[in-house]
């Protein structure tokens, strides 16, 4: 990935090119900037998700079904641990208790599992919300934690510390994506919502370069990575006068691209 040469000042260069660090939504939160500022936006993932296989399951030697409860912190979660029931022929028992950090995780149990014969429990955000809950079973249950490789650090911290019964289970890796086809593409705006996206640029272009790419930038740990890099952020929410990427792009581009 290559960029054009940075200032210490705004120079509001127009944009035309936008690259967005993420698969493409079914419907664009940028579509109308797109059609009024005559923009070309591509969507391309930088970071992707790779299941462990049957065989790489197995050197854990866990069996799902020796638990009886599991907590999900993610649909991506939920995915791989059936996913991974199905290659082992395991069958979860109609007993098992479900743990979700927030209702829509809870809800999409239901591509899995008949939801009204299962015990299932959601929280708000994290699992501070599912504490009452889970501290009324604790003696027991045995809980069981899938994973990815990235953890679930204050999932794990608040098990630990509330004495749990309870396993982490690695079932999926979170990697930088292939992107040497981008190597000698250029883009106006490059837009990142996580720091794995930060991480996947530099291990896919360690001499990466800012100069006169603008950089998007959502969330607080995003822009920290970002200027961990060394690299300047020029556009960014501010809730809650901004309160989107949306928003903070029209506002940078109503400058950057004046008639």
């Amino acid at each position: 990935m290559a960029a054009e040469s940075q200032s210490s000042q705004e120079s509001y260069k127009p944009i035309r090119t936008i690259l967005v660090s993420q698969p493409e939504p079914e419907r664009s939160p940028f579509a109308k900037l797109e059609e009024k500022y005559g923009l070309q936006i591509d969507w391309r993932p930088f970071i992707e998700v790779k299941g462990l296989s049957e065989k790489e399951f197995r050197k854990e030697r866990i069996r799902p079904d020796e638990y009886t409860a599991v907590i999900f912190t993610s649909k991506l979660a939920i995915e791989h641990f059936f996913r991974l029931c199905k290659a082992l022929r395991i069958e979860m028992s109609q007993e098992t208790k479900y743990y979700c950090m927030t209702e829509a995780i809870a809800n999409y149990l239901q591509k899995f599992i008949v939801y009204r014969k299962r015990k299932v429990f959601y929280g708000q955000r994290t699992i501070q919300d599912l504490a009452p809950t889970l501290k009324k079973h604790r003696s027991k249950e045995k809980f069981l934690l899938p994973t990815g490789n990235l953890g679930s650090e204050f999932v794990s911290e608040y098990l630990d510390e509330n004495n749990f019964d309870w396993t982490p289970a690695l079932m999926y890796r979170t990697l930088p994506a292939d992107l040497s086809d981008l190597e000698n593409v250029f883009y106006d705006v490059i837009i990142f919502y996580s720091p794995l996206g930060i991480d996947s640029l530099y291990e896919n272009f360690p001499d990466f370069k800012q100069r006169d790419t603008r950089l998007a930038v959502a969330g607080r740990k995003t822009t920290a990575a970002v200027e961990r890099a060394g690299l300047t952020v020029n556009i960014a929410p501010n809730p809650p006068e901004v309160p989107s990427m949306g928003m903070a792009l029209e506002n940078y581009l109503k400058k950057s691209n004046k008639p």
